[in-house]
């Protein structure tokens, strides 16, 4: 981040705001223009917001942003930051499927061609202090454009001087701009076309239960699910997914189907608290139905197609990539290096996978792949002609060789002990 102070150099320059229509870049706006006299350019990257971006366009005009772009990445997004996510079985401590994490440098890939295209000379963005997303912002702009300030108010406590969302609200609400919200009653949230995450109210104290009939938007909880199953196929081809239940469809149309039927089945709603990069611990609760589906869906048919030694190293080069996602590290030459080993593992995941979803629950249906190692004589308790039993006796004296000679040392240690 530059070291920016009011009136100095910046008046009249252009900075692009990632601008979301919520409380915090709303506020940023007129604050931008009051305390650096910059020409405030918002850029609202939909990378799957849906009804969010509603009315956009105006409440950044009464702001006082002298101009707005909307730009649709979504088709982009899928392809370029959630696939790659779905063959590295992304999942961060155990939970979570990194909807925030992925497509915070989708954004600022975007946010850097629109500062060309104008001639910015910085981009703004409304990420808290506290927070994992001011470094997930800012190492994908130090990435691809290290020339340009970096503008992050809620860290430049001279000049930002609100102290919580209710100074925000009142500061918005006495500029005559219109919101959707009251500063009470709002949960902190993040959508695009993988998730939707929740933070805030009663979700900052771990010990008190979710109150899911304010705070789900995409889901039923399980026990609000219908009682009965819904069956659902989808193909793959080289760890892609590319139909759903036999139709054909983009990756994007596929996440967005899922996330209606895994709503309604009540998948994928977690409650967890993460260690956020800065050192904290949160707490949040995430909704990714159709996400979470492709995860389990991929990890199935990884089973039946990868030797156990690639699983085996597949498993800690996936826990590496969530890792390198969850940190901003997206353009890091490590991630990069990661999704090219995760790439080659791919080449034969193509099948079909099968699931029931009831309740929560993703039961498996049956698998099926031309590439499949499985194989029913090797497996059958019958004999067959590709196993000799016999073979057995041979292999387990070798591999277990270190432990028999360790027992025989320890034996004869003892005896001499006893001898003494």
């Amino acid at each position: 981040m530059s070291n920016l102070t009011p009136k100095n150099k910046t008046q009249g320059e252009k900075v692009i705001l990632a601008y979301s229509g919520g409380l915090d870049t709303t506020a940023i706006i007129p604050w931008l223009k009051e305390n650096f006299g910059y020409q405030v350019i918002c850029c609202c990257v939909d990378v799957g917001q849906g009804k969010e971006l509603d009315g956009l366009g105006e409440r950044a005009k009464l702001s006082g942003a002298s101009k707005l772009y909307i730009e649709d990445i979504q088709d982009d997004f899928c392809d370029h930051y959630v696939v790659p996510c779905i063959q590295a079985n992304a999942t961060y401590e155990n939970k979570y499927l990194l909807g925030t994490s992925m497509a915070r440098p989708a954004i600022a890939k975007r946010l850097v061609e629109i500062a060309r295209k104008e001639g910015a000379t910085a981009i703004c963005h409304g990420a808290t202090g506290k927070g994992n997303d001011q470094i997930r912002f800012e190492l994908s702009i130090k990435a691809l454009a290290p020339d340009l300030d970096i503008i992050a108010p809620w860290r430049m406590t001279d000049v930002w001087t609100f102290q919580s969302r209710e100074d925000e609200y009142n500061y918005v609400k006495s500029k005559g701009i219109p919101l959707q919200f009251d500063a009470e009653n709002s949960y902190s949230r993040d959508r695009n076309l993988w998730h939707l995450s929740h933070e805030g109210l009663e979700l900052e104290d771990p010990s008190n239960e979710p109150n899911y009939d304010h705070v789900l938007l995409m889901s039923n909880t399980p026990e609000k699910a219908p009682d009965k199953e819904t069956e659902i196929s989808i193909s793959w081809e080289a760890g892609v997914p590319v139909a759903l239940n036999g139709e054909k469809m983009s990756v994007k149309d596929i996440v967005t189907k899922l996330n209606v039927l895994g709503g309604e089945n009540g998948i994928g709603i977690i409650d967890i608290v993460e260690n956020r990069v800065v050192g904290m611990k949160s707490r949040g609760v995430y909704e990714t139905p159709g996400g979470t589906i492709l995860i389990e869906a991929h990890k199935q048919l990884e089973e039946l197609i990868l030797d156990r030694q690639t699983m085996e190293f597949k498993s800690y080069v996936d826990n590496k990539f969530a890792e390198c996602v969850y940190e901003g590290k997206w353009f890091d030459p490590l991630r990069e290096a990661l999704e090219a080993f995760v790439v080659s593992t791919q080449k034969y995941v193509t099948g079909e996978t099968r699931m029931k979803l009831y309740k929560g629950n993703i039961i498996k249906a049956g698998t099926t792949s031309p590439y499949s190692l499985y194989n029913e004589s090797l497996a059958s308790f019958t004999t067959g002609d590709l196993y000799d039993h016999h073979d057995a006796s041979g292999f387990i004296t070798l591999f277990g060789l270190p432990e028999k000679v360790r027992a025989m040392k320890m034996l004869e240690v003892q005896n001499k002990t006893k001898n003494l």
